[in-house]
Order: C-alpha cells, then structure tokens, then sequence
C-alpha cells in the first residue's frame, strides 16, 4: 500500500484507520483525484472569466437534461421520510450525543463548517460517529455529569457532512501527495459506519457543500460507486443532499440531481453563503 500518514498518533486512531479505509482512501485518490483537481482548475478558470465580463447562464449543452421530464432522482430512504426539523452541529462528543438526543428527525453531522478540520478532529469525529452508531457513546464532563444516547424516544437520523472538494488533508499522503479532505471523511465514514447504519435499518447518508457544477456532482457519484463496490454493499445504497450555497452551482441544480439521482435525497439551501458566493462572483465583474 502506498499510503501514509503522517499526522500525529490519536488516541483509538487505530479503530478507524483500518486496513479497509485506507485502502479505500487510496482507491479513490487514484481514480478520483487528478479529475477533482482539473474540476478545481475549471473553476478558477471560470472565475477569471467572469471577472472578465463573461455572462454567467443555464448551459446549453446540458438542455435535454431540462427539458426532459422522464428520469427521476431515487426514492426516500428510511430515516429520511420526515425531515421537518434538521439540526446540524460539529462532531465533538457531547454534541454528538445532545444532537442525537435532540429530537430533531436529521442531523447534519459536520466535518466541514462546524469542526475545525484539525488530525483530530477528523479522527475524533469519525470515532465519535461510530461510537454513537453503534449506541455505545458516552462523556462525562469535568463536573462530573454524565452524557448518554436515550432510549425513550428515537434518535435523529445521521447524515454526514464531509468536507468540500477544494480542501485537502495534508496528514494522509498517497504516493507522496496530499489527499483530498472530502474523500478522507468519506471513505472512513463508509468503511467504518457504512455497514452498521445498514444494520440498524438506515444507511450511509451524507451531506454534499459547496458544489459548483454537475460535473463535480458527477465525480461525487463516481466515488459513491467505488466506495459501495469497495465495501461490498449494493448500489444505490448511498444518498446524498446537495447543499447549494454557490452562486455557480445555482445554475445547474437538474443537472446536479440527474448526475446523482440514483443516489440523490434532494437539494437544500445555504442562503448565507449563496448571497455571499454571488458577491464573490461578481466582485470584479462591475455587475
């Protein structure tokens, strides 16, 4: 395995950095990697051009997609039918355990905007995740007062956030480069809790930030297959909601969920940072 890490030791860092996740990790930087750096590079591309004075527009190479009303994004999966009141927080454990306990129908479990993405952090969240999954988490403040799931009422559904495209994880190295933080959080979430979710009658959902094209969207679902491969478990069994918050990505929304509708759960709405991703848009553009 041409795999290494070279973040410092974390405590039960052992437990998720198994064999089976870093196989996939490396899987995925290989086959997915130089497409999600050339994605990277359209947008800064797409940037200069629109500080240029490019208008922004509905592609018109993507119009049958529009047009066509017979495909469909897949069916509601369980723990996903109600989703009147979501919640999202960070991955630290006594928020895991209050959020769980909440009574909201969904958490975003967010390993991108709400965690810092420190080594630990990263492997605290993921251990943290699995420890609620399989309804052994626990935490006693310095007070001494005690943090456990209840079992007098059901728990939120997880759906986990990973990180966007653009960040990298610089304490995981294939072949000598830096890999991808997105696809980090999403192979040690798949390896580690993929299959438990699906035990306890759920799956492996999670929470896509900061697209900006369907091309992107595509890359996502590739992952998706490898990962389902990888694991052994069917495809299709993966869902995903796609969070558009940028000003780019609002332009391509069916073509977004055509990308993903097999393993698509909706679209929902980042309204802070979408107004913001317009200003930055057109900060230059005199528009």
């Amino acid at each position: 395995m041409s795999i290494q890490i070279v973040g410092r030791d974390i405590p039960r860092q052992s437990e998720i950095l198994t064999q089976d996740a870093l196989e996939l990790i490396e899987k995925l930087h290989t086959q997915l990697n130089p497409r999600r750096l050339q994605l990277l590079e359209k947008r800064r591309v797409r940037t200069e051009e629109i500080a240029a004075g490019k208008e922004f527009d509905f592609l018109p190479e993507t119009k049958a997609i529009r047009d066509d009303s017979s495909w469909k994004v897949a069916p509601l999966a369980p723990g996903l039918l109600d989703r009147r009141v979501e919640i999202t927080g960070p991955t630290e454990r006594k928020m895991t355990i209050n959020a769980l306990n909440s009574g909201a129908k969904v958490w975003l479990a967010d390993q991108e905007d709400a965690t810092t993405p420190n080594w630990e952090n990263v492997i605290q969240g993921q251990i943290n995740l699995n420890d609620a999954i399989r309804g052994t988490i626990e935490f006693t403040n310095e007070g001494g007062k005690r943090y456990t799931l209840r079992n007098d009422a059901p728990l939120a559904t997880i759906v986990m956030r990973p990180r966007g495209l653009h960040l990298p994880e610089k304490h995981i190295l294939v072949n000598g480069e830096v890999t991808s933080g997105s696809f980090v959080d999403f192979a040690l979430y798949m390896a580690n809790s993929a299959k438990l979710q699906i035990k306890n009658g759920l799956g492996p959902y999670f929470y896509l930030p900061k697209l900006e094209s369907h091309l992107e969207a595509r890359l996502w679902n590739e992952a998706f297959k490898i990962a389902q491969t990888h694991i052994g478990i069917p495809q299709g069994t993966i869902r995903a909601t796609v969070l558009i918050e940028t000003y780019p990505a609002a332009f391509e929304m069916e073509e977004i969920l055509y990308e993903l509708r097999e393993h698509c759960s909706g679209l929902n709405a980042g309204r802070w940072d979408y107004m913001f991703s317009v200003i930055k848009t057109h900060r230059t553009s005199g528009k």
